[in-house]
């Protein structure tokens, strides 16, 4: 179980996959063996507890929920009856530690863990070439408060998919932040960064590495309609590799009295260019 502290990326994943912390047992749930720690979830937040219902509801294994959400989770609890699954009316002070945050909304469902999708079943369900089709590539960005922030972002603008390094999971707390967009937009493993590159490509995908200096201004600067959107990590960037491996180097301008916007901000402000010039103007 992740927590809401964000957790230091390695420089790139791409090449080294960071050591997780072991999560914490909450009291009076036992700890579970291995190959349930690996096959379960733990969601929480109503808005992301919801979505993740909606769209793969034979996932939900228990729920804990406190009573003032017995009436937003009727429909719930009405499943968890019908199909004998548990669910408990609990404290706010157990969902904090089921949770370890005290962000949870009064709502935690455990759930069995989404496949990540691989690079080739996220490219045969996106729109075929020559179609326009917008998708975001993320070297290290495994904060959860950025990553939830940014894929709402991205369901908010009709990104196809994200594809990351094995290392980047969507914790309870990213998905959370999220507000359900976690179960909208597609998340894809890559392992590797040159094969993944040479099959984008052979998609008819133009790459766009996003830097915070010396990159074309954004607002002037022809998008690709077909486009990987490549971000890197706050603090360590994205590694060199990517960046001269990119066809095209993406900066937007501002006053310069900081240097760059926040990776979450910065993925909404080009997800809402690529948009206006491709979608809003047709």
């Amino acid at each position: 179980m992740k927590r809401d502290r964000p957790t230091p990326a390695a420089a790139s994943p791409w090449q080294q996959r960071p050591s997780g912390a072991r999560p914490r047992v909450p009291e009076g749930e036992p700890m579970p063996r291995a190959g349930e720690r690996n096959a379960e979830t733990r969601l929480y937040g109503l808005n992301a507890c919801l979505a993740a219902f909606a769209h793969r509801p034979t996932a939900l294994r228990k729920v804990y929920l406190v009573q003032a959400r017995i009436p937003a989770l009727q429909q719930v609890l009405a499943w968890c009856v019908s199909h004998r699954l548990g669910y408990r009316v609990v404290e706010a002070a157990d969902l904090d530690r089921l949770t370890a945050s005290r962000h949870h909304e009064g709502v935690c469902f455990d759930l069995v863990r989404s496949a990540p999708l691989t690079l080739s079943d996220l490219l045969a369900a996106t729109p075929p070439n020559p179609a326009p089709a917008l998708l975001l590539w993320l070297d290290g960005v495994g904060n959860p408060h950025n990553l939830g922030a940014l894929l709402r972002s991205a369901a908010h603008f009709g990104v196809c998919g994200v594809v990351t390094p094995p290392a980047i999971e969507v914790s309870g707390a990213a998905a959370r932040v999220a507000e359900g967009a976690a179960e909208i937009v597609p998340l894809a493993h890559a392992d590797a960064a040159a094969p993944a590159l040479a099959a984008l490509r052979a998609q008819g995908y133009a790459i766009a590495a996003t830097v915070p200096r010396d990159g074309a201004a954004l607002y002037a600067t022809p998008l690709p309609a077909r486009l990987v959107l490549v971000f890197g990590a706050e603090g360590e960037g994205m590694s060199q590799a990517l960046i001269d491996a990119a066809d095209l180097r993406l900066t937007i301008p501002g006053s310069g009295t900081v240097e760059s916007l926040n990776v979450a901000a910065s993925v909404a402000v080009v997800l809402g260019e690529y948009w206006r010039t491709h979608v809003a103007l047709g």
